[in-house]
């Protein structure tokens, strides 16, 4: 009998990275799991991988209901060990200056990026832990690692995974779970900077006006494949990505 194949779980898997990770980690021959709230395309997205030799499961989730997390970690059961959490679902939400920025946004962002990431780390980290060979990643981003105007909730936000990921990586020390933390810069996707922007599409697309060739969810996906499937030793503490037109949060060249 050949043996199981290692099993990953990918959370925000329904579009953009989360999606593009899943499709990379079931061609390295993991057993994805795919975790979501929108479970149509998580449907749509399972059928695609299986077509293509892929084996994956398919759960909707909501990162911020720990409730629903914790009844997701005991479903789980059935395919423990766990080898691999991608923390991937987050997201930013408006540009507007920290004097007038809504609270209710900034409270979104913190709940998905910082406090989802926690929940499902804690749900999971038993049974990662139990595999003897667990890599827990976090998609932050390089507004985690410095600010810049118009920012301030998702720079917080992100801010406060990358907090996460440096610390466990202090208190797993000496355990079989490696911390590895990814930060893209501008990665362009379908979603993102609509979201960002309310679904106003016209502001979207000007945040890559002149970017020739800004990152795509799959050149971010490709890094979290190589990273997770470095020798069981290695351990990616933290990786900055960027495209090659942008040398900071603040400075990309635009040919306009």
């Amino acid at each position: 009998m050949s043996p199981r194949p290692r099993t990953a779980v990918v959370t925000g898997a329904s579009s953009g990275i989360g999606a593009a990770t899943a499709r990379r980690l079931a061609d390295a021959g993991f057993h994805v799991i795919l975790a979501a709230r929108r479970v149509e395309r998580l449907d749509a997205l399972a059928k695609e991988l299986t077509a293509a030799g892929g084996t994956v499961t398919v759960y909707p989730l909501d990162v911020t209901d720990r409730a629903a997390v914790d009844a997701f970690a005991a479903a789980l059961d059935v395919h423990s060990p766990i080898h691999v959490l991608v923390n991937n679902a987050g997201g930013a939400l408006g540009t507007d200056p920290v004097a007038i920025a809504d609270p209710a946004d900034w409270r979104t962002m913190y709940e998905v990026n910082v406090i989802g990431v926690l929940n499902v780390t804690q749900a999971l980290l038993p049974a990662l832990t139990a595999s003897g060979d667990g890599t827990v990643v976090v998609l932050s981003s390089t507004a985690g690692l410095g600010t810049y105007e118009g920012g301030g909730g998702y720079v917080a936000a992100k801010h406060g995974a990358h907090a996460i990921a440096e610390t466990l990586r202090l208190e797993l020390n000496g355990q079989p779970v490696r911390i590895i933390e990814i930060a893209p810069g501008m990665v362009r996707t379908d979603e993102f900077s609509l979201n960002r922007f309310h679904g106003d599409a016209e502001r979207a697309a000007a945040v890559y006006a002149g970017v020739a060739e800004p990152l795509t969810a799959d050149d971010v996906a490709d890094t979290v494949s190589w990273a997770v499937t470095r020798p069981s030793h290695v351990n990616v503490d933290l990786l900055v990505l960027r495209p090659r037109a942008q040398a900071s949060n603040t400075k990309v060249h635009r040919e306009l």
